[in-house]
């Protein structure tokens, strides 16, 4: 069997893999070998000959068209230039199928001035739909006056649509994107990525490939849909475009297609539009950086809990470990846990706090010393007895509760009833966990208080899980980075800058109470009683 060594050296030797392995694909998607100037093989740019070009975008309910039937022309900018940026907003009327929770299409035409896109052989083009489906938020209300926050949904649509049903929503951005290098691809060796982009002709003895045009659907996202109410026959659409270099392009199709199978395992919109978030609010090199953090965030989450369930598997006793606490921090991550599922918060923040949840479960069971026997289907629930070691450090325990209750169960309350009265709520039930969960973010630092008091009365933190913190405190600082990237609740974002102060307390105190090897350790031996017994076996 391997040593605990051994498996975290294997651990981290699997990430260490797992990350050059990453950067190696990495650099195969965003470098792409351009070919020889001599070469017969080559194919060469459109776009290098400058030609005059226009820009058009319809709307319309097929999903394929060969005409001009049965299509509007929404936006039209003629001596369009690939070099240029812009963002227009237009209106755009909404067929009646379309209302009736049918899809519209818009069709967008790249070909020469002063030709018809349907006449013209040069053209290049694409579709996206401009409507998707998804279950609308509920509407939130005063829990008191039944004021409700918004008017968004339409009555008569509300009583034949259930909130669980998806509907049509509108998407009211469009971005689009024209690749714009001249740059010479091998005819022998192109990219399967960008080679489904691509459309070729034959000019004289070479192959030219017509503009790469891209619709950047990362751009689209939950914020920016609109339910389609029956009575609307207008809404928004802002068309903005830039360019986009040939590195970047082939990085978004990956990025694309990475959401798109996510969205075909189960991820729902809302979940995908997390993931979208990453890549779209930030630059490619903050991006790079936020790979990095997140690897090794995964690390020490991993080598974190790994420490932490070890510690507590061998622990034999409760002294100098506050029991209060442990309570508290189970509590405190069931209610963040229900909070986060109630905010259908990102399954990158959801899923470790599920996980964290569980081990908190398990480590009040040992706490207690709770054990559990079955007498037929009927299970006995039984406590373990405690030493008077531990019922020293119950009472250190008990007296730092007792006097941070009087400070800590009236703000709780009133934040609570503040809260009733000014804040809006989908339900008894999210205000209630909200109510819980701004206790816990705003006054939950002050439960480790007892902890801390508990170390000033023993002048000991040898018995804290030291390896299990160090991993976490890592984390903690990783989770700052994380607070600006990912989306997530304020409260659970001030909750990450809170914990800081809290390791940095646990450090001083580890630094003002330096070892002494006669105290018990966190797994209820000392150094002097291992060496005795030890010398005894010799």
């Amino acid at each position: 069997m391997l040593s605990r060594s051994s498996f975290t050296s294997l651990v981290v030797g699997v990430f260490v893999m797992y990350v050059v392995h990453t950067c190696w694909v990495m650099y195969g998607i965003v470098y792409t070998k351009p070919c020889d100037a001599d070469a017969d093989t080559c194919v060469r740019p459109y776009l290098a000959r400058r030609p005059k070009l226009q820009l058009s975008v319809y709307t319309t309910t097929r999903s394929s068209i060969s005409a001009e039937n049965s299509v509007d022309l929404v936006l039209n900018v003629e001596d369009f230039d690939v070099e240029r940026k812009f963002e227009r907003t237009v209106n755009v009327s909404v067929p009646k199928k379309t209302r009736n929770n049918g899809t519209l299409y818009a069709y967008i035409f790249l070909h020469h001035t002063g030709v018809l896109p349907w006449h013209d052989g040069k053209q290049v083009h694409i579709v996206s739909p401009l409507t998707t489906y998804m279950i609308p938020k509920p509407e939130e209300m005063n829990l008191i006056t039944g004021e409700t926050a918004t008017q968004q949904i339409e009555m008569g649509r509300r009583e034949n649509n259930a909130l669980d049903e998806p509907v049509s929503h509108w998407r009211s951005r469009l971005t689009l994107n024209v690749m714009v290098e001249d740059f010479v691809f091998d005819g022998s060796s192109l990219p399967a990525d960008v080679h489904r982009y691509m459309k070729m002709i034959q000019l004289g003895k070479s192959v030219h490939y017509l503009p790469i045009l891209f619709i950047d659907q990362l751009s689209n996202r939950v914020k920016d849909l609109m339910i389609i109410n029956r009575s609307t026959t207008e809404l928004p659409l802002t068309v903005s475009y830039d360019k986009i270099s040939l590195g970047k392009l082939r990085f978004w199709i990956h990025m694309q297609d990475a959401v798109y199978s996510l969205q075909q395992f189960g991820f729902s919109e809302k979940d995908a539009d997390e993931v979208k978030g990453i890549f779209v609010d930030t630059n490619l090199y903050f991006l790079a950086l936020t790979f990095f953090v997140a690897a090794f965030h995964l690390l020490f989450d991993f080598l974190a809990f790994k420490n932490d369930i070890s510690f507590w598997k061998k622990k034999k006793n409760m002294v100098g470990m506050s029991t209060k606490a442990v309570l508290w921090r189970c509590f405190s991550t069931v209610v963040i846990f229900l909070f986060l599922l109630d905010e259908q918060t990102s399954l990158l923040v959801l899923i470790p706090a599920g996980i964290g949840t569980m081990i908190e479960l398990w480590k009040v069971k040992k706490a207690l010393k709770i054990t559990i026997q079955w007498k037929g289907l009927k299970p006995e629930i039984k406590f373990g007895t405690y030493s008077e070691s531990e019922k020293k450090t119950e009472a250190y325990d008990t007296q730092a509760m007792k006097y941070l209750s009087y400070l800590l169960y009236p703000l709780c309350v009133g934040g609570a009833a503040y809260s009733l009265l000014n804040i809006k709520y989908k339900s008894w039930y999210s205000w209630l966990i909200n109510s819980f969960v701004n206790g816990v973010y705003a006054f939950g630092f002050l439960f480790m208080l007892p902890q801390l008091f508990v170390n000033y009365k023993l002048k000991s933190v040898a018995h804290l899980p030291w390896k299990a913190f160090t991993y976490k405190a890592f984390n903690t600082f990783i989770d700052d980075i994380f607070a600006f990237i990912i989306t997530m609740p304020t409260s659970h974002r001030l909750a990450c800058f809170r914990d800081d102060v809290v390791f940095l307390i646990y450090l001083y105190q580890r630094w003002l109470y330096p070892v002494d090897k006669s105290r018990v350790n966190e797994f209820g031996e000392s150094y002097e009683e291992k060496h005795k017994r030890k010398s005894h076996m010799d």
